[in-house]
């Protein structure tokens, strides 16, 4: 279980240069994990991280620019279905969908959606979802560059979800996981179950969702490397006067406390890290809210805020933008673009776009 490890050297995140040194191989996961969440500039949770934390990065740019997590959006964008498998119908009948993310460093994120109707009140959906970190340098023990790496992560997922009454539906996704980072590889198999409620006539949605419930077939080495399983509820409500959705969404449900290190002097870059841990920064550490401006069915304009994502920084690590997302989006009878902007971090900022086409509209 001694492999290896790496050691940031570049902080800044734009071209993260990296050593390999002979210590755990714990480290490497962390530094994934650290890239596809929060761009964190310092390891400082390892203990915590899991080489799976890519499962939770949204492929939507929908979701995306509404603070990366919501499950209760009731939309014509197959994407959406990654949030909550309860989410596709009937409706996607023959729907395609693309996405790409820039994110932090290096890190580029793709995925690919097709849906099928099957029956009156059943649908399935397959993706692939694809995750690289760029190019990452080697080196031996003595400092010795060797060549370099390309670590990433796939996941090939099947969804399928039923109508259980008119206004309730439920589904399930399955994802296939497989890891290569260097000449090291692991397999693991996940599950999300989710149910949402939907009543078209006010515009309320309700869902919940268990999420990445499984474990891994093929390990790294000789220890697990645990599923970041999680418990998740939404709710979206159209407001009646104005055209706006709002939405938020609770996640974490699995356990209350989310402490975070931030700065002892906020206006000192060398104070030490003080952890956070008050009954309102937790609570607000399990939420994510959303509005979006919906002036017609084919047109939306959303902001999203994540105050975890925020405190997730330390103080010099942020700025005024941190934790706000951005979306918009364009649809046809035929078509449906969007895209989404933030900057969770000082030193990056992710961009991700959508493309949806309805096939069967098209043969029409």
């Amino acid at each position: 279980s001694w492999v290896c490890s790496i050691q940031i050297v570049s902080v800044e995140l734009i071209e993260p240069t990296i050593e390999i040194y002979w210590m755990s191989y714990s480290r490497l996961y962390a530094f994934l994990a650290s890239v596809a969440i929060a761009g964190t500039t310092a390891l400082a949770d390892e203990a915590s991280s899991t080489a799976y934390e890519f499962l939770n990065v949204t492929t939507s740019s929908h979701v995306y620019g509404l603070g990366g997590h919501n499950l209760t959006i009731v939309d014509d964008d197959i994407n959406l279905v990654e949030q909550n498998p309860a989410l596709l119908g009937p409706e996607y009948d023959l729907q395609a969908g693309v996405g790409y993310m820039r994110y932090l460093g290096s890190s580029n994120f793709m995925s690919a959606s097709f849906a099928k109707l099957v029956g009156e009140h059943g649908a399935i959906a397959f993706r692939v979802q694809y995750f690289g970190y760029g190019s990452i340098t080697e080196a031996s023990s003595d400092g010795t560059i060797t060549g370099s790496f390309n670590p990433s992560d796939v996941a090939v997922c099947g969804t399928f979800s039923y109508d259980i009454t008119d206004n309730l539906r439920g589904g399930i996704t399955v994802k296939y996981v497989q890891s290569d980072y260097a000449q090291y590889s692991a397999i693991a198999l996940a599950t999300d179950l989710g149910i949402n409620y939907y009543n078209p006539e006010d515009g309320t949605s309700l869902s919940l969702v268990a999420k990445n419930l499984g474990g891994q077939l093929k390990k790294f080495d000789e220890e697990n490397d645990d599923l970041p399983w999680d418990i998740q509820a939404g709710w979206s409500k159209m407001l009646e006067s104005v055209p706006v959705r709002i939405s938020i969404t609770a996640t974490n449900l699995t356990k209350w406390e989310l402490p975070y290190m931030d700065r002892e002097d906020s206006n000192s870059t060398t104070s030490d890290l003080v952890e956070k841990n008050s009954f309102f920064s937790n609570l607000f550490r399990h939420l994510t809210f959303a509005a979006e401006i919906l002036p017609s069915d084919k047109i939306y304009l959303g902001l999203g805020y994540d105050y975890k994502t925020r405190t997730d920084m330390t103080t010099y690590s942020r700025n005024f933008v941190s934790g706000f997302s951005v979306a918009a989006g364009l649809k046809t009878r035929t078509m449906g673009f969007g895209v989404a902007l933030a900057q969770p971090h000082i030193g990056g900022t992710t961009f991700m776009f959508n493309l949806t086409v309805s096939i069967s509209e098209m043969l029409h």
